[in-house]
């Protein structure tokens, strides 16, 4: 369910639904979805102008969409699994990476190629 001023149908909603069932994509309770979802669609809302009130952070800072996750809150590292480094020095014939770890792995394959 949309979040309150938000009418059914709309782009909006829309969007809502959107956010909300690609957070349950990627592993999210119900109520984190939920949660996500009403803030992004309010953060967008204030920006357009459709809300009544709005906070500074909301006008000011860059836009939900743009940002894309930046600030996701997550401490892991980003970028490239380890199996996939593992598949990719298969390919470029590294020897002894059944035995490196992920940073190893790493570091073989960017100094490969």
């Amino acid at each position: 369910m949309p979040p309150a001023g938000v009418k059914k149908g709309t782009k909006r909603a829309r969007q809502y639904e959107h956010i909300k069932d690609s957070q349950l994509e990627q592993g999210a309770s119900e109520s984190r979805a939920e949660e996500i979802a009403a803030r992004t669609v309010n953060k967008e809302r204030a920006r357009a102008g459709e809300s009544r009130q709005r906070s500074k952070t909301s006008t000011d800072d860059m836009s939900s969409s743009r940002r894309g996750g930046q600030r996701s809150g997550t401490n892991r590292a980003k970028g490239r699994t380890r199996d996939q480094l593992y598949n990719e020095a298969k390919k470029l014939n590294i020897d002894g990476r059944s035995k490196m770890n992920k940073a190893q792995l790493e570091r073989a394959v960017d100094r490969k190629k």
